[in-house]
């Protein structure tokens, strides 16, 4: 593949619903079985089990067959440089502190870059069996074998808003202070979530969805997915998220407006 090229849209699409039910049977086994959890180290727990390591080698694996000439950035293992503009971003588990706790808030990502921008993203949760992904125009929500488009609903302003974040260890010092205010204008914060949050934003459940300290796994798989289900999403002060960092993701551009101007100050 040359970077001339036009992506295949539904062949990629295609390929990520296959490597999700592939990883899928990976995880499930390790999922509430006391499994060996392993830490990255670092300042704070970082962890990591069996599961991750063997569902990202997985989709490796299967990826350098596909399609040799992209590129893959994922979490437990070192980039594989393209020689395409396509590169491929894996996150066997996001959300492994609720993978080892039993609680099923914690997905798959795989995600799709062209050029850098995102392209396509899929999220799949096999425990509870749902799975959201990114359409050309649309976002989808499949579960029981029924898939129905998904949409954002309305919120015009902070008052209204539910807001949703994995945990407040993530905001450090002036961070810190600036989510505080931001979630006393709100109507309700809650925490815990990791990517399924971001999904349930774009499914209508929730308004806005901040956090910090992402990696780009964290969240260019989940852009494609809240903007075509009409959500915005974008670092704290508006700019590009696919680098990750702070995070900021909203249903409804007036309150991702209004949540900007308290994150700015």
């Amino acid at each position: 593949m040359t970077k001339l090229e036009q992506p295949d849209f539904q062949a990629y699409i295609k390929m990520a619903h296959a490597l999700a039910d592939k990883t899928g049977a990976i995880i499930l086994p390790h999922f509430r079985s006391n499994t060996v959890v392993d830490d990255k180290g670092g300042s704070a727990f970082d962890p990591v089990t069996a599961a991750d390591r063997d569902a990202e080698t997985a989709i490796r694996e299967a990826l350098a067959s596909a399609y040799p000439t992209h590129g893959i950035v994922g979490e437990e293992f070192d980039d594989t440089c393209g020689t395409s503009d396509f590169s491929w971003i894996i996150d066997p588990i996001d959300g492994t502190r609720a993978f080892i706790m039993g609680q099923p808030l914690w997905g798959t990502l795989i995600g799709l870059t062209s050029g850098g921008a995102p392209l396509l993203g899929l999220m799949d949760q096999p425990f509870t069996g749902e799975r959201f992904w990114s359409g050309e125009d649309e976002a989808f929500y499949r579960r029981d074998g029924e898939t129905t488009a998904i949409r954002v609903r309305p919120c015009a302003s902070l008052g209204e808003a539910i807001l949703t974040s994995t945990t407040p260890d993530m905001f450090e010092d002036a961070d810190s202070e600036t989510f505080d205010r931001l979630s006393r204008a709100v109507r309700l914060r809650r925490f815990g979530g990791d990517c399924y949050n971001y999904c349930l934003l774009a499914l209508g459940q929730i308004d806005l969805v901040v956090e910090a300290d992402l990696k780009p796994f964290d969240i260019l798989p989940l852009i494609p997915i809240i903007e075509r289900g009409g959500g915005v999403v974008s670092t704290w002060d508006g700019g590009d998220p696919k680098d990750g960092g702070r995070i900021l993701a909203a249903g409804d551009a007036r309150a991702h407006a209004a949540a900007v101007e308290m994150l700015s100050r």
